[in-house]
């Protein structure tokens, strides 16, 4: 759902004056100012003021706002569950029960002006496909446009986004690169890991020399994008036979992961130090 003129509902905990707005200026006081009893658009103060209203609002029925994300609203309803996820006027909601959901709905509409958008089908370059088994998340058309931007969709596919047999190291013999190209490079990877977590390792990598790339930096890059070119319409699935619980995964192999990554010699007794407190710790 959207909210209309959202920032319209913000209520000032301060005073604020603006002038007349031209052509409607009081004839009797033309040199007057207005008071503002609420928010307007263009104020520094609109979007707290709004996301205040809307935080004490969903509080008073039930809500508990997230701790690390502060736009992310639950209500636990016995065994079902009420999300909202909040991004300025926009508003993603669900519910494990069809009669939460509605209620919702009423609650929102009851308080502030809405439009119903419909069934989540694409959100802030996320492409959304609700199935009866499970929902898919992926941004496939953000990947290709990525491709494109950079000038590499005539490039040939890669199966890995990083080379088995190089590694990524600080070299500073090799030739350097325009920096504000290789950081766009980043950030548009690191915008995709949000439904390709299969990318992080490698764009982590690349995105520790962002202050002074080279050659072989961008080279590396380059070859992530490549491999996004040849899996553009990967994803994440979520079925609905699987529970809720997390589960951890780490590398067995992490000491060497490191020596990997830093080849640096005089780094090699806080490798071995790691790698020590790492048996000892795991066995």
């Amino acid at each position: 759902m959207d909210v209309k003129t959202a920032f319209l509902n913000g209520y000032l905990k301060e005073e604020v004056y603006v002038a007349q707005p031209k052509g409607f200026e009081d004839p009797h006081f033309p040199q007057s100012v207005f008071k503002l009893n609420k928010a307007l658009y263009g104020l520094k103060q609109a979007p707290r003021a709004w996301y205040e209203r809307l935080t004490d609002f969903l509080v008073k029925k039930g809500y508990t706002r997230g701790s690390v994300d502060k736009t992310l609203f639950v209500k636990q309803l016995g065994q079902n569950i009420v999300i909202a996820q909040i991004y300025v006027d926009d508003i993603v909601f669900g519910s494990t029960l069809e009669d939460h959901k509605d209620q919702f709905i009423i609650n929102m509409e009851g308080e502030f002006e809405m439009s119903m958008v419909g069934e989540l089908t694409y959100f802030l370059g996320l492409q959304i496909r609700q199935l009866d088994n499970g929902i898919f998340i992926s941004q496939s058309k953000y990947a290709k446009n990525l491709v494109k931007r950079f000038g590499l969709e005539e490039s040939k596919v890669v199966r890995t986004p990083v080379p088995t047999t190089e590694r990524i190291s600080r070299d500073t013999e090799e030739k350097p690169v325009e920096q504000t190209l290789y950081r766009s490079m980043i950030g548009g990877l690191l915008y995709l890991t949000a439904s390709r977590p299969d990318l992080s390792f490698a764009v982590g990598i690349c995105a520790r020399y962002q202050a002074n790339p080279t050659e072989q930096h961008l080279k590396a890059v380059k070859r992530i994008i490549k491999y996004v070119k040849g899996t553009s319409d990967l994803g994440i699935w979520y079925s609905f036979d699987t529970n809720h619980h997390l589960s951890a995964y780490c590398d067995a192999d992490w000491a060497a992961r490191n020596k990997a990554l830093f080849p640096y010699q005089q780094q090699r007794p806080n490798i071995l130090q790691q790698e020590a407190v790492a048996h000892n710790y795991f066995g």
